[in-house]
């Protein structure tokens, strides 16, 4: 009797714990830890995190109401069972380790190795793209031509080459600067060249970080000897790539750290719960704001007026919102805010703007610009 009241008193603590963290994430608590994602609108996010919740009293309920005795039963009639089911996971959960050790398993913005357009690792920047070829992909209901130059920016066609003596506006940034799901001529750096009559050099990255495009920035500026104008971007929806450290990235005081070595069950799990301490996200917050600096300031040593353009694809949500305040606002760092249409994106369920969102931040981009005495 003793051993059942000691299993009882075990299950309902762990049934009321569970029923405990089902009141205590509050949807105010989740927005702290559970950062703005890309490919989710917020309206799903916080049905999902409803249903977790949920999900979760429920589970609480029926262990410390409805299964208590039963479970407890079970664990005195037959504790060498239980013993061996906890045995059977602890293996089960290295071999997992062990197993996943032996394949290759990359950052969580690089998890494919054929996906359009390809990349390549890199010692110092996470990876770039391969140079010198032309992928195609189906997006949208259209094929779209992924040509990307010797040099690793996209081009019209892999041998089509920049006049690095030129004036050139230099665009560095993730997959919306690259134009994922557009042509060459509809994404945002050839649209700004054609308004402006200036050439332009995207050196868009799919997957990168606002750390790695500075980086990337840094490698590659040197090239131009007259950078007019230097774009960047943030989105608050991005924001959670720039707390990843399974990659190549930016420490405090913007030095270089090599990708952290994580378990292999710690890393997906991390994947499918995406969970950020605020201490976490307050140095993103600063590193972030540093990263965003820097790259200001290395466009301003080249005499390049700098371009932080901060697209909103529908209505800013108050996560979102804060986000942008933190790191900007608060930051005192300039930016061009573009509010773009939400049914302006390659796909309802892909969030990249469309030709038509592109063309509303590269319009946002070529007025900026057109003040700026380099970029006339």
């Amino acid at each position: 009797m003793n051993r059942r009241t000691t299993a009882e008193l075990l299950i309902a603590i762990t049934g009321a714990l569970c029923v405990a963290c089902a009141i205590a994430a509050t949807q105010s608590w989740l927005d702290r830890h559970f950062l703005p994602s890309f490919v989710t609108d917020r309206t799903s996010y916080v049905r999902i995190e409803t249903a977790i919740r949920i999900a979760a009293g429920a589970i609480g309920v029926t262990l410390a109401v409805f299964a208590r005795r039963r479970l407890a039963g079970l664990i005195v009639r037959d504790p060498i069972l239980i013993a061996l089911c906890g045995v059977a996971t602890l293996l089960a959960l290295g071999a997992s380790e062990v197993a996943l050790r032996r394949v290759h398993v990359g950052s969580a913005e690089w998890l494919s190795h054929e996906e359009e357009p390809r990349r390549q690792p890199d010692a110092r920047l996470g990876w770039t793209l391969v140079p010198s070829r032309t992928g195609h992909v189906t997006i949208g209901g259209r094929r779209i031509e992924y040509s990307i130059s010797r040099l690793g920016y996209r081009a019209r066609q892999p041998d089509d080459s920049i006049d690095l003596s030129r004036p050139t506006v230099v665009f560095t940034g993730e997959s919306v600067i690259f134009g994922e799901g557009l042509t060459f001529d509809e994404s945002i750096p050839a649209q700004v060249s054609a308004t402006t009559g200036i050439q332009s050099a995207n050196l868009g990255v799919n997957g990168y970080s606002n750390d790695q495009a500075f980086l990337r920035l840094q490698q590659e500026l040197p090239r131009f000897d007259r950078p007019a104008a230097v774009v960047s971007l943030f989105m608050p929806m991005l924001f959670g790539r720039n707390l990843d450290d399974d990659r190549p990235h930016l420490g405090p005081g913007l030095t270089w750290e090599p990708a952290a070595q994580h378990a292999r069950l710690t890393s997906l799990a991390r994947l499918i719960v995406p969970y950020r301490s605020e201490e976490a996200v307050a140095r993103g917050v600063a590193l972030t704001r540093d990263v965003l600096r820097a790259t200001a300031d290395l466009a301003r040593a080249r005499g390049a007026v700098s371009i932080l353009v901060v697209p909103q694809i529908g209505i800013e949500d108050q996560t979102e919102t804060r986000l942008r305040q933190r790191v900007l606002d608060e930051g005192g760092i300039r930016y061009v805010p573009v509010p773009i249409d939400a049914r302006w994106t390659v796909e309802a369920s892909d969030r990249h703007p469309d030709a038509r969102g592109a063309r509303a931040i590269a319009q946002a981009i070529a007025a900026t610009c057109a003040s700026s005495p380099g970029c006339r």
